[in-house]
């Protein structure tokens, strides 16, 4: 099986040789195959989020290497990543444009890293396909193509923004706690669509998450981060049989006193 994300002995400090110094990655490695959904749990400053950032390339790491179906992206840009990854962001308002219709918004997310050209309307195919699209979220948009995506919900958006960031099948989708905003029971539609999704399209995708109960239940590998650090994975029959109560223990076992006061910090 072919290595779809190579994370490389991946450092990043904050604020160096400042007193407000932060090692936020400390030479971190991780491997995720083709079709691999791993979901990545921790405190606040964990890491997770800069992780994901760093991979996404929203800034310059300090030491190692970030490797996407076998390109050395490391020092590349974000928006010359964006041909490879597709990312949902914790704000659903970030992932698409609110003054643009839901058809032209797709549109956008489907020419993405492509050339443009003077011919930009879009075809009665491709409004067919992406009827066809939002079809499956059950969430009545296909019948609002030019509806403007302001109007719709948090939950609505975020659906739309997970097409948007999958419509091209990128090699690696990035989840960035992209249900943390939304009320309980529109998060597991979120949640149920993007698992449907990653699936029905063999994705490789890396959730960040605060909730352990969503961690277990979705995905096929665990991560636990503290610190910068990766602490341990569970993957298979182990992290299907976890229990909430499983996972606390071993991280505490994992990160020791200081634990205590980051308990807080995860949602069961």
């Amino acid at each position: 099986m072919s290595a779809m994300l190579e994370i490389k002995n991946l450092s990043k400090t904050f604020n160096k040789g400042t007193i407000n110094e932060k090692i936020a990655l400390d030479h971190i490695n991780l491997t995720l195959n083709e079709g691999d959904f791993v979901t990545v749990i921790g405190g606040n400053g964990a890491g997770k989020s800069t992780m994901l950032n760093a991979v996404a390339g929203v800034w310059p790491v300090d030491e190692g290497a970030i490797i996407v179906d076998g390109n050395n992206i490391t020092g590349l840009p974000d928006f010359k990543r964006a041909t490879l990854i597709g990312r949902v962001f914790q704000d659903p308002m970030l992932g698409s444009a609110p003054d643009m219709q839901i058809i032209e918004n797709l549109a956008l997310a489907a020419r993405r890293g492509k050339r443009r050209t003077l011919k930009w309307g879009v075809t009665k195919k491709e409004k067919e396909d992406y009827k066809e699209q939002l079809k499956i979220l059950d969430l009545g948009l296909e019948d609002r193509l030019t509806q403007k995506v302001g109007l719709l919900s948090g939950g609505q958006r975020q659906a739309l923004t997970l097409l948007m960031a999958s419509i091209q099948k990128p090699k690696l989708l990035l989840l960035d706690e992209h249900t943390a905003a939304l009320d309980p029971k529109t998060a597991k539609k979120v949640l149920d669509i993007t698992k449907m999704i990653v699936e029905r399209d063999h994705l490789t995708a890396l959730m960040v998450t605060h909730n352990m109960k969503d961690a277990i239940q979705t995905g096929n590998r665990l991560i636990m981060m503290y610190n910068g650090h990766i602490m341990f994975e569970v993957s298979g029959e182990e992290k299907k049989n976890l229990t909430v109560d499983q996972l606390m223990k071993m991280f505490s076992q994992a990160a020791g006193e200081e634990f205590a006061d980051d308990q807080s910090l995860l949602n069961k």
